[in-house]
């Protein structure tokens, strides 16, 4: 079958699309399609090639993205910023427990969400009432986790690098302390915890060397002109002791 991969705002995740008898589907060009929020914007990264149908339904790329759509994506931007400071104030009014974290219109307009994070279930019935009333459109409140927040919002992690969420990785993996454990780091939570307040996504990154690196262990190691022989090794966690041989 064939497909072609698209990424919408700022995620990184990639959806495929059937794209039909649409042609000059390149790296770059900006598509309209229908996805589960409503249809938006997005933009091929995966060239149309043959690929394993997925499990999921695959719906159809609706059309190449004309300057209408893309006049009327930016507008939706702009309003959306506006949204976001309303919805703000009726928050405080209504003195809800909860924070918000993003708004998206779908491209045409039918569909205002509020993205948001909180401890437990929010009653927002007046709210929606309120926003509906204002924005005069179909309002949907959307609840996430911190981690989904995180790489919403993006932000510089403690390594100097973009977060990994909001830069390349497409899904989270369950981080547990025993990975801190196996690779010898100190167990200091808060150190080793990202901007959503949840362990780092990369303590799982080399995991699997540790859990097999073993065997791979050298018990001798040349060394500029000598022979060192290692005498104690403990997989990726600290240097080998060497005792040189003379």
């Amino acid at each position: 079958m064939v497909l072609t991969g698209v990424r919408f705002r700022s995620s990184v995740k990639v959806y495929f699309f059937d794209p039909g008898d649409i042609e000059n589907l390149v790296v770059g060009t900006k598509i309209v399609a229908e996805t589960e929020r409503g249809i938006t914007i997005g933009k091929i990264v995966i060239p149309p090639r043959e690929m394993e149908p997925p499990s999921t339904e695959v719906k159809k790329i609706i059309r190449i993205a004309n300057e209408e759509d893309l006049m009327q994506y930016k507008k939706n931007e702009e309003d959306e910023k506006s949204a976001f400071k309303i919805c703000l104030e009726f928050i405080e009014k209504h003195n809800l427990p909860m924070k918000l974290i993003s708004t998206e219109y779908t491209l045409d307009r039918s569909k205002l969400v509020f993205y948001f994070t909180a401890d437990g279930r929010i009653d927002f019935r007046e709210l929606v009432k309120d926003l509906a009333r204002t924005f005069k459109t179909r309002i949907e409140m959307r609840q996430i986790g911190v981690r989904d927040a995180a790489k919403q919002c993006s932000g510089v992690a403690v390594c100097g690098r973009e977060l990994c969420c909001s830069s390349f990785l497409s899904g989270f993996n369950p981080i547990s302390i025993k990975m801190i454990r196996v690779q010898g780091l100190p167990l200091n939570p808060s150190k080793l915890s990202g901007m959503c307040g949840r362990l780092l996504c990369c303590l799982a990154y080399e995991i699997k060397n540790y859990l097999e690196g073993g065997d791979l262990q050298p018990t001798a190691i040349e060394y500029l002109s000598s022979l060192d022989e290692a005498v104690d090794a403990e997989t990726l966690s600290k240097l080998d002791e060497k005792e040189n041989e003379k």
